[in-house]
C-alpha cells in the first residue's frame, strides 16, 4: 500500500474507465497511489511515471510492477516531451500538489512544525524557502506573497520579515510560522498558511511548471487525438490556469472580439472540456482524508 493517500482516486478511475491498452503518462508519480490503482483496473495498460523526488521514485521502483511502469527522473515539464514519444498515449494525469509524505516529513520543511525551512520537492534544487525568507529583497518578497499567496497585507508581511531578519535569521518553519502567527490575526486558517503556500510555489516554480506542461501539450496536440487529460489542482491559482487553458483549447473560432464575422474558418478547437465544473472529493473521502477538501479535477479530451 502506498504511504501517500491519492486524492480523488475513484474520480480518476472513472475518468479513465474507458481505457483498455496503450500508454498513460502519470506526470506526478509520487508514491504511486494513482498509478497502482490504474494498473490494477487496466491489466493491459502501460504507465510512464515522472517524478523529481528521489525518495518517491525509489519507492515506486521497489513496489510497483517493473514490466508495466517506466519511470522518468525529473520535473514533468522537463520530461513530458520524452514521455510523449511513447505511444499511443491514451491518457495523461497530473496531480499538482505536495504528497502527504512530503508534508508530514518534518525534515522536508513544508509544515509549520518543521525544524527546517526547505520546501523543495526536488532535493537537488538550489533554491530553498530559507534562502527566500533570509535573502530576497523587499520587493521580491512582496511579489511572492502577493502573487503566489494572494495575501492582502503582503507589504506589511515583507516589511516585518525584513526587520526581523536584520536581528536574526529565520532558521526553521517553526520559527517563521510562530512569527507570522504573532503578527497576523487568525481567521479561518492559520496566519502562516498562505505565506507557506507562496514560498512553496516560488521554491518549486509550480505555476511556471504547470504553464509549461500545458504549452507543451497543446503544441503536441497532433499526437494526442482521443487522449484524455486529467489535472488535479489544490488552490485557485493553479485551477485558474487550467480552466483558462482548457477554455482556449475548446474554442473553434479564434478571431479577435472586434471582428463582426468569423474570418478564421471556425475549426480551431483542439478538443472538448469534459468537466464543466471540476470534480471534487466526496463526503466519504473528506472524512477519511481532510486534505482532499481543496482538490479539484478538470478533464479535457483532445480532438478525435
Amino acid at each position: 500500500m502506498s504511504p501517500h493517500i491519492p486524492v480523488l482516486k475513484d474520480e480518476v478511475l472513472e475518468v479513465f474507465s474507458s481505457l483498455t491498452s496503450g500508454y498513460l503518462i502519470d506526470c506526478t508519480l509520487g508514491f504511486g497511489g494513482h498509478t497502482q490503482a490504474l494498473l490494477d483496473a487496466h491489466p493491459s495498460l502501460q504507465i510512464i511515471g515522472i517524478d523529481q523526488d528521489q525518495e518517491a521514485r525509489a519507492y515506486c521502483q521497489a513496489h510497483l510492477p517493473k514490466d508495466r511502469l517506466k519511470i522518468l527522473e525529473g520535473n514533468f515539464s522537463a520530461k513530458i516531451a520524452e514521455a510523449l514519444e511513447y505511444g499511443p498515449i491514451v491518457g495523461i494525469l497530473a496531480d499538482i500538489g505536495v504528497s502527504s509524505l512530503q508534508l508530514d516529513a518534518l525534515e522536508r520543511g513544508f509544515g509549520f512544525q518543521s525544524p527546517n525551512l526547505d520546501m523543495r520537492m526536488d532535493q537537488s534544487n538550489p533554491l530553498t524557502a530559507s534562502y527566500i525568507i533570509n535573502s530576497y529583497p523587499k520587493l521580491e518578497l512582496e511579489r511572492v506573497f502577493r502573487d503566489y499567496g494572494e495575501i492582502r497585507e503582503y507589504k506589511k508581511m515583507a516589511q516585518l520579515i525584513l526587520e526581523e531578519r536584520q536581528k536574526r535569521s529565520f532558521e526553521s518553519a517553526v520559527q517563521l510560522s510562530g512569527f507570522l502567527e504573532k503578527h497576523f490575526k487568525k481567521h479561518r486558517i492559520h496566519p502562516a498558511t498562505l505565506a507557506f503556500q507562496a514560498l512553496r510555489i516560488e521554491v518549486n516554480q509550480e505555476l511556471e511548471v504547470l504553464k509549461s506542461l500545458l504549452d507543451q501539450l497543446i503544441q503536441s496536440h497532433h499526437k494526442l487525438k482521443g487522449t484524455l487529460l486529467a489535472i488535479i489542482s489544490f488552490h485557485s491559482l493553479e485551477d485558474r490556469i487550467i480552466k483558462t487553458a482548457f477554455r482556449e483549447w475548446e474554442k473553434s473560432c479564434i478571431c479577435p472580439p472586434e471582428v463582426m464575422r468569423c474570418e478564421c474558418g471556425n475549426h480551431h478547437a483542439h478538443g472538448k472540456i469534459l468537466t464543466k465544473k471540476p470534480l471534487v472529493a466526496s463526503e466519504n473521502e473528506l472524512s477519511l482524508n481532510p486534505r482532499s477538501r481543496s482538490a479539484k479535477l478538470r478533464v479535457f479530451e483532445f480532438g478525435i
